[in-house]
Order: C-alpha cells, then structure tokens, then sequence
C-alpha cells in the first residue's frame, strides 16, 4: 500500500498535526527504506578543479557609463586640454586662477584600430565608435578640503566622477601664472593628494560615527546586526588605511571575497515525471505504486549562505581616493619633442613611492593647440617629425582602460558600432546595454572573436572554420568580441 503521507509530504499537503511532520526533515537526511516508494537521486562528487586565479577587485559604480574628471591646480593647462581633448572650446582656459567655476562635460570617442578596420570590411551606413565621457574641473587649491577656493563645491565635482585625469604642471612660463608662486610638480601633486585623502578622512569618520551611535544596541544572534558589525569594521579598517597607513583608498588590501554571516539550508524537490495535479491523476499515481510501478523522485539539499561584500562597503562610500588617476605631466613644446624634462624622473619616483602602479603619460598641450589649428593633411606632415606626435589617442585609450571599460562589437551593414561594458560583464547583461529586451529574454550569444574575423576574412569562412560559438549565460565577454544575440 503506498505510504500516503509521504505522498501529502511531495504535495505540501502534509497536516502540522501529523506525526509524520515532525519527522519530515529526518526523513531528507537518513536513507530510505524499500517500504518507501521514493529512490533518491545518487549524486558523485565533481573532481576537484584547479584554484582560479582572483580576479581583480573593481572600485566603483557598477556601471557602463562612467566619467573622468580632469584634476589638477589652477592654471596647469586643464581647460586647454580639455579642448583639445574634446575639440571644441567649452573649457575656460585663462591666466587667473578659478576661470572654470562649473564643470564642462564632452564625449570623446576612444580611437580603436578594430572598430577602423570592420567599418572597412562591412562598409557600413552608419559607425559609432565607444566614447569616454570627460568632465572639466575646476582647479583645487591647498586648503580645499576646508573649503578653501570653493574647494567644497570642486571637491563635490570630483566625487561625482569615476575616474581622474590629473593634469601636473611641468613647464616654465613666465606669462602664465602658478597659484603656488613656482613650479614644482611633486609639491603640486602633494596637495592634491592631501586634500582629497583629507576629504576622505572627514567623510568616513562622520558614516563611522553613525554607525556606532546606530549601533550600540547591536547583539550576536540577529543577521542584521551581524551584517551591521562586519560593516562598522569595514570602515574602520578603512580609516586606518587613510590615517594609520597613509595609503589612498584604492591602494587599500581590498578583495572580491565575502564573509558569510549565516548558513540557511533550502530544500529542493525535483520529480522527473509530471506531479499529480489533479485528484484523476492522484488516484493513478497511488494505482501505479500498488502494482509495483515506481514512480522516481529526487531531492536536493542546498545550504546558501548570506554573504557580507567588504567591496560593496569601500564602493558605498564613493571615496574620492578610491578612483583610479592617470596622471598627465603637461610639458612644454620643446621638453616634449625631445623627450626630456628635469622633473619627469622625480615625477616617477614620487608615483612609485606614494602610488605604485598608477600609469604616467607625458604630453604637450602647446603642442597639442598647435596640430589642432592644422588642416588634416598638414597635421599629418606636422606628425612625422620625430617626437611630435600627438598624445590624445593614447591619453583616451588610458583613460578607457582605468575604468575598467571593455568594448564588444555589433557589425553589418547597416551599422558597426563598439558597445561599452566593463569587465567582467556575462553575456546577457552586455546584451541588455542594447535593449533591456536582449537581457531579459536572453537565449544566447553567436561570438567570433576580432582575432579570428580578420584571420579568415569574413563570417562564413568563421563559421565554416569552427571559430563561431554559442554561449550561454554564464559566458564573460571578452574585451574585442563580435557578438549576434538572440532572445526570445
């Protein structure tokens, strides 16, 4: 006779009342005897896999469209270069400090010799290349943390960006003015560093002490007053990168790692034949199970842990030391084309020492005005003279790239257009950055890589050679990639 309430147990209609119900999770754990009429699904363990390698920590808003600010102190050639840069004269360049009070923003397209070559194989209506978003700040002075030189109001500019270019001054120019009295750069990039780890300091003792008046009546046994802890000591540890070891925030011993606060087990039950839905088919299932048919079910024990993310703190507090900074050493004409200056050596010490790892770009911005005001065809003969090649492409591609900002490619003739994504993106969230649509009823993904698209020639000779693949869900999207999506 077949065990009836365990049939009321697979369809939830087991009573509290039952003794059985007090034994229903007894049951999910010890095996089952042959009186049962359910054969548990045996599973093998998997082999073990190689350790993978971490992936790189990502500070910061998660999302496709960031900005770049352009930092520095008064009258170092930021507003020239953002014009420049964005070609057009939105940046108030003058010889006085604080000409830009409100900051200008221009999209930048990001040069790509891929994105180039298939518009020249598709031959398409339309090409729109990635662009870099570029915010133009006004210049910080020492004291702005305080709110010296509006320093409050710049500061508030540079927290709203995701990344900086940090323009440093090493020309002299008698004609053009320094707020400090003379040159020196590694004086310069002292009081911008101090002023926004100062700014830093001040804004995550203040979420500390919240959290610690919130938090006195926390105990041991609630999650969320866990969670609440494992916070506060984030932001302590935090601090103490600031102060104690006089480390900006992005150069803190952050990891993608996350604590687990609390186990939660789940019970999931699967049946690989349809579930009696009715009282017809419940009558045949208990029919089948007295002449010796069984049906199979299985189950699944899942224990989920609640997680506690130490990134997703430091991200919170959108800490100004926390974005990454290209630092972009502004030199004269001459120094340029010649490929020397006195202070480029110290420059790079001092980044080594107080930043290691943050890149260094050299450029020119006489030198920069000068190609602009050319015609095409004479800014190409002007670049052929050794040294006198323009930085801007490179300085863009820099500032792409600290972002963390990867492209993929749509291509046809109609249009080739690079999509921006930031690394580690999966396939349907970069589908999504077409159409929400693609995202949400996401099927998979035909991708080619540019590599093997410019070995073979074109997509059928792709596709014929084994080079086009599906993938799925769970497939990262790789910084080059030509992607067809489908969706239901």
């Amino acid at each position: 006779m077949i065990d009836r309430w365990w049939l009321q147990i697979c369809t939830h209609r087991l009573p509290r009342s039952s003794p059985a119900y007090s034994q229903s999770f007894l049951l999910f754990t010890r095996p089952f005897s042959a009186s049962h009429s359910i054969q548990a699904k045996k599973k093998k363990m998997p082999p073990k896999k190689a350790p993978a390698a971490e992936k790189k920590v990502l500070l910061g808003r998660p999302s496709n469209n960031l900005k770049i600010g352009i930092v520095g102190l008064p009258n170092v050639g930021k507003s020239s270069f953002f014009n420049v840069l964005s070609d057009t004269d939105l940046g108030k360049a003058a010889n006085f400090p604080y000409a830009t009070i409100n900051p200008e923003e221009a999209r930048i397209p990001v040069p790509d010799v891929r994105f180039e070559w298939l518009c020249d194989l598709y031959k398409p209506a339309s090409r729109v290349p990635a662009f870099l978003t570029c915010i133009d700040i006004a210049g910080l002075t020492a004291g702005a943390s305080t709110g010296a030189g509006l320093g409050n109001s710049f500061l508030s500019h540079v927290r709203a960006v995701d990344g900086i270019f940090q323009v440093v001054r090493a020309f002299d120019d008698a004609e053009v003015i320094h707020v400090e009295g003379d040159v020196d750069p590694l004086r310069d990039m002292e009081i911008i560093q101090t002023e926004l780890r100062l700014k830093d300091i001040e804004w995550v003792e203040k979420h500390l002490d919240g959290l610690k008046r919130t938090g006195r009546s926390l105990g041991n046994n609630s999650l969320a007053d866990k969670a609440k802890k494992e916070e506060i000591a984030t932001v302590e540890k935090i601090l103490k990168t600031l102060t104690v070891d006089n480390k900006d925030a992005r150069k803190g011993e952050w990891t993608n790692k996350e604590a687990s606060l609390s186990p939660q087990i789940f019970v999931n039950i699967f049946f690989p034949v349809p579930l009696f839905s009715d009282e017809k088919e419940l009558l045949l299932e208990t029919q089948l199970v007295e002449e010796g048919v069984t049906p199979h079910y299985s189950f699944e024990i899942t224990i989920s842990l609640i997680p506690f993310s130490f990134i997703e703190v430091v991200n919170s507090l959108t800490l100004l030391t926390a974005k990454p900074i290209t630092y972009l050493v502004n030199l004269s004409e001459k120094d340029y084309i010649r490929k020397k200056n006195k202070w480029l050596a110290k420059i790079k010490g001092w980044i080594d020492t107080n930043n290691p790892g943050d890149p260094l770009i050299p450029f020119s911005v006489a030198l920069e005005e000068r190609l602009a005001q050319l015609p095409d065809d004479e800014r190409v003969e002007a670049e052929k003279v050794p040294g006198a090649q323009s930085a801007l492409g490179k300085i863009t591609q820099a500032g792409y790239s600290s972002l963390d900002l990867i492209r993929y490619f749509t291509c046809g003739p109609d249009e080739v257009r690079a999509w921006t994504i930031r690394k580690g993106t999966k396939a349907p969230q970069a589908a999504g950055v077409i159409h929400s649509d693609f995202e949400n009823k996401f099927v998979c993904g035909e991708i080619m890589t540019y590599e093997d698209l410019k070995e073979h020639g074109s997509e059928a000779a792709v596709k014929a050679g084994g080079k086009l693949r599906q993938q799925g869900k769970p497939y990262e999207m790789i910084d080059g990639d030509i992607a067809y999506w489908k969706s239901g």
